[in-house]
């Protein structure tokens, strides 16, 4: 599925911001977001990596933490709750962050089409590399065989974007087991190294996404940097 062309399209402006903390992006992207609700702001898509982090969505469920908090503490592992959809999810290292900030005034006003967009981007994406991914009819996500490789997770408000996705290029698998990924008890997690037998750079798969990203969204993109959003 793909978002019809317009011709007042704006460009998207794309930044690559590194490894941040999940707070500090999180203040970051309410920013520009805000400025994006009150008419200042553009369409952005940031682009990251967090430490290891655990986030749960605001339909989450605390029985989905499956170790107490000082085992978190003990292995390094952040928890914040946010205002996203969805469950429990886990960031971190080699795992690559997209969060996209979107007028969906631009592109069908339609959520379940703005997901299903964001699935298409990293499906093309894994098709790079020979992975072959699917949407999953009960879950959201992007899924190789029965094995999650990207979560999803977005707010919208007003019609503006804010979270996104999260894509396993290479992170700590075994952190997973700390959780139900997204609630999901019967399912798996995989990764792209995992696939494919081999390590892969987060910021090579980040060059992949943003090219598909243009192309399902059919918008042009501008790369801006990191400094000049702060």
């Amino acid at each position: 599925m793909l978002t019809e062309k317009t011709t007042d399209r704006p460009p998207c402006k794309v930044s690559w911001l590194g490894t941040v903390e999940y707070q500090t992006a999180y203040e970051l992207q309410k920013r520009l977001w805000t400025e994006k609700l009150n008419g200042r702001g553009e369409d952005l898509l940031l682009l990251l990596e967090h430490p290891p982090t655990l986030t749960l969505g605001k339909s989450g469920k605390l029985e989905n933490l499956l170790v107490p908090p000082e085992e978190l503490n003990r292995q390094g592992v952040s928890l914040y709750f946010t205002d996203r959809g969805g469950d429990v999810t886990y960031h971190g290292p080699c795992q690559l962050v997209v969060y996209p900030i979107l007028d969906l005034h631009h592109y069908g006003k339609d959520i379940p089409h703005y997901i299903c967009n964001l699935q298409e981007v990293i499906i093309r994406t894994l098709k790079d590399f020979s992975i072959t991914a699917r949407r999953d009819e009960k879950y959201v996500g992007v899924w190789v065989g029965n094995d999650k490789i990207a979560a999803i997770g977005v707010a919208v408000h007003r019609w503006v974007t804010m979270h996104g996705l999260a894509l396993n290029v290479d992170p700590n698998l075994e952190h997973f087991n700390l959780i139900n990924p997204c609630g999901i008890r019967d399912r798996g997690v995989t990764s792209m190294a995992k696939v494919l037998h081999r390590p892969i750079a987060v910021e090579e798969v980040a060059r992949h996404v943003t090219t598909h990203f243009t192309g399902v969204f059919q918008t042009a993109i501008e790369w801006v940097t990191a400094g000049s959003l702060r």
